[in-house]
């Protein structure tokens, strides 16, 4: 199953409502607990 990391620059709308919609999907933002910290460049987040 595909898991989702939503960037901190995309609307919270996104992922709030994707939660609310499909509620088995994995989808997490950056920020969240345990996901990468607000500021973390991307090629740390794509390692």
């Amino acid at each position: 199953m595909l898991k989702y990391l939503m960037d901190e620059n995309v609307d919270p709308i996104y992922p709030t409502q994707l939660r609310r919609r499909k509620s088995d999907l994995p989808i997490r933002a950056v920020g969240e607990i345990q996901t990468p910290a607000k500021g973390t460049l991307d090629p740390e987040i794509m390692l």
